[in-house]
């Protein structure tokens, strides 16, 4: 019989289902575990904070469609770890976290004056799918073994296995046998039946004007090539939720991006089918109500998790299948229904939005024909995306930063948009462009990000030096709430902002925001940086920003005012309203 500790038992189990990289900071409580990654084929990337390999681990996670793995040490790193797991539970990220606890037989319950002890368990089943501790080392496969479970199942998530410190670095004599994971849990996910791809495939093309509304669960499913294949055969437009964007490319004529908001309502409102794809159709969905939908419209709902389906619009037909799988089986199926006629007349209603699409694109860029100093905000991702690519991945993380940044940014690589879409978390995308940059090392990443939200995380620049990840961070600073500060102006004085635009100094409440430069801050931990005021000098710098294998960091000053102004506010107010139709 081997000896054995603990931490080797999870360590091994996570190399059987391939994972290749941990996320989180090393402490002597799970030494056995962290020890035992490099023997394994694991690489450990520590962050400078635990929240950060939340979000690394969530950020890989939807970049790869695998499963993301971090870790923290009992007490304070479990207590730093909690908002990066509410945010990644609440995006539906395939996340695995592992963490240590004190010794058994002094917590759960506490014994009394326990050192480092809370109810970790306790907290984190409040906010994620599972979480359970490990009482033995002989229990710790079993337990692993429907973590992974719980990993894979239905919607994803985050689940938790908490192991005490005796177990994880204490060596047993065990003769365990390890299983494959094809023997503790399914490899494929639930499919449709014939008989139901058979009915979906007559109520799509006997409709006049289906359209389809694609979720994140596409993104999850990397069904990138099979949604794009389906619209094609029906002719089809493509409208997202904000966390399914980048769903689909956004220079095909047949989608129409989340930020052409009137025109998605438009469509949404003349479609007399929806073809749902792993969305909820929540609030920022507009609940899939009128008058921002067709109450009375046909709905197909295809979601991994039936509970997911007609949860929030009442639908005509429900399917439980991982989405991948259903485009497969409806694409194979529409031959034998679809009819040239209808086609056609499909692509004359498509045409119209196009050029609404197209009036709007071009009514947006005029923000670009200004070029005076300090900057216009459109500038930022609008440029860096001209210089670097339309295919490198993009990371929006801010109040208005994250709106100017959407606006700005055509999304044309499958899956290429990260943000905390339905938590809105500042200071997340310091770390989610981590997280891409690992699972993408031969490319660059680059994270617009407003002045505020990088002021939570910039620690987090060092990790990409030390780690040698290609991170572009472009921090628009405004020195203030932007998005706060312009709800507030008009709470306060709404015809002299109205007027003006803007209130005088002293006309707010602690709106506004000291500088840091950003640029210096970077050099002191080893990254590039630079600061730039104009578009001219953001080219430039982004252009050496290209040819720098690593960390940059350009501070970009822009116009306070004109960046309190991001395009769509009205929409994004109007969003926290209740529907006023049936």
């Amino acid at each position: 019989m081997a000896e054995m500790s603990g931490g080797e038992v999870v360590a091994k189990m996570l190399s059987q289902e391939n994972i290749e990289t941990v996320f989180g900071i090393i402490d002597g409580t799970y030494f056995g575990f962290y020890s035992s990654l490099e023997p394994n084929g694991m690489q450990l990337i520590t962050p400078r904070h635990e929240t950060s390999a939340a979000h690394m681990a969530g950020a890989y996670a939807r970049s790869t469609g695998q499963l993301g793995v971090c870790m923290a040490s009992n007490g304070p790193g479990v207590a730093n770890i909690l908002p990066g797991l509410v945010v990644e539970q609440a995006e539906g990220n395939r996340v695995l976290v592992i963490t240590s606890s004190r010794r058994t037989g002094i917590m759960y319950p506490d014994r009394g004056g326990t050192y480092q002890y809370f109810n970790q368990t306790g907290a984190i089943k409040q906010i994620a799918k599972w979480s359970e501790a490990v009482p033995s080392f002989d229990r710790i496969p079993e337990l692993m073994r429907t973590a992974l479970r719980q990993c894979y199942d239905g919607r994803p998530g985050v689940v938790h296995l908490d192991i005490p410190e005796n177990i994880l670095n204490g060596k047993f004599k065990s003769d365990l046998t390890f299983q494959q994971p094809s023997q503790y849990r399914l490899l494929n996910h639930p499919s449709p039946t014939n008989a139901q791809v058979e009915q979906a495939s007559q109520l799509i093309t006997k409709a006049k004007f289906p359209i389809i509304h694609a979720g994140s669960g596409v993104i999850h499913a990397q069904a990138y090539d099979e949604l794009e294949q389906v619209a094609k055969q029906l002719q089809t437009m493509v409208t997202t939720s904000w966390a399914g964007r980048g769903a689909i490319r956004e220079n095909s004529p047949l989608t129409m991006p989340m930020i052409h908001i009137e025109t998605n309502n438009q469509i949404r409102r003349e479609a007399d089918l929806v073809l749902v794809l792993g969305s909820r159709v929540g609030e920022t969905d507009w609940w899939g109500k009128a008058p921002y939908w067709d109450a009375d419209q046909d709905v197909i709902q295809v979601d991994i998790d039936p509970s997911m389906i007609g949860m929030n619009k009442p639908i005509t037909m429900g399917i439980q299948s991982d989405i991948k799988h259903f485009l497969n089986k409806l694409s194979d199926e529409l031959p034998h229904h679809i009819k040239p006629k209808t086609i056609k007349k499909r692509q004359s209603t498509i045409k119209k939005y196009v050029e609404e699409r197209k009036k709007y694109r071009r009514k947006l860029n005029e923000k670009l024909d200004d070029l005076n100093s300090p900057m216009n905000p459109a500038h930022v991702a609008a440029m860096a995306q001209d210089v670097f690519s339309r295919n490198v991945p993009v990371i929006a993380d801010g109040g208005n930063t994250a709106i100017w940044s959407n606006f700005f940014t055509s999304i044309e690589k499958q899956g290429g948009l990260f943000s905390t879409f339905k938590f809105g978390m500042l200071g997340a995308g310091v770390a989610q462009a981590l997280g891409v940059a690992a699972a993408n090392p031969d490319e660059p990443v680059l994270c617009v990000i407003g002045d505020g939200a990088m002021g939570f995380h910039p620690q987090e620049i060092e990790t990409a030096v030390r780690n040698d990840l290609n991170v572009i961070y472009l921090v628009v600073c405004d020195k203030q709430w932007g998005m706060v500060k312009i709800n507030q102006n008009i709470a306060l004085r709404p015809v002299k902002t109205i007027v003006k635009k803007s209130l005088d100094d002293g006309e707010n409440i602690n709106a506004d925001l000291g500088d840091i430069a950003f640029d210096q801050l970077a050099k002191s931990m080893g990254a590039h940086g630079e600061r730039v005021s104009d578009p001219y000098q953001l080219r430039e710098a982004l252009v050496r920003a290209k040819g720098h294998r690593g960390c940059t960091v350009i501070h970009c000053d822009v116009d306070p005012v004109k960046h309190m102004w991001a395009p769509g506010l009205k929409y994004f107010k109007d969003m926290h309203d209740e529907p006023k139709g049936k």
